[in-house]
């Protein structure tokens, strides 16, 4: 944990600065949040919504379950071992580009499963054309 001295105000300013200003992720670390974004394990909000000028992101990334976590790999480095949810910090960019991909995944999700409620099994099972007609 990082520690602020409270009897040095300009350093306490400038570390309110960065918050304010969020941090950029690497793009290997990117794209794993962002395949976890896909699949809506992640929840993004504005850092202070109430601060008009702070365009900074908070990101709280949920771990995998199911199949998902056997065939998506997550490392280390964004999320320690064993990998349990985690929040950070984004900067404006990356964090309106999450929101992005979260939104994408969850309508491609959405019609899938739509296409599934709308789908009939049993007929393409056990009602084949005849090949003469």
């Amino acid at each position: 944990m990082k520690e602020i001295k409270l009897t040095d105000v300009a350093q306490l300013r400038n570390e309110l600065a960065k918050y304010k200003k969020g941090k950029k992720l690497d793009i290997r670390l990117f794209n794993q949040v962002a395949r976890l974004a896909w699949l809506g394990k992640i929840v993004l909000s504005p850092l202070d919504p109430e601060d008009t000028e702070c365009k900074a992101w908070l990101l709280h990334l949920q771990p995998l379950e199911g199949l998902a976590a056997e065939i998506i790999r997550i490392d280390e480095d964004l999320n320690g071992q064993p990998f349990t949810s985690q929040i950070h910090i984004l900067d404006a960019e990356q964090g309106e580009s999450l929101a992005q991909i979260f939104q994408e995944g969850m309508q491609q999700r959405a019609r899938e499963l739509e296409a599934l409620n709308q789908r009939d099994f049993y007929l393409a099972k056990f009602f084949k054309p005849e090949k003469g007609s």
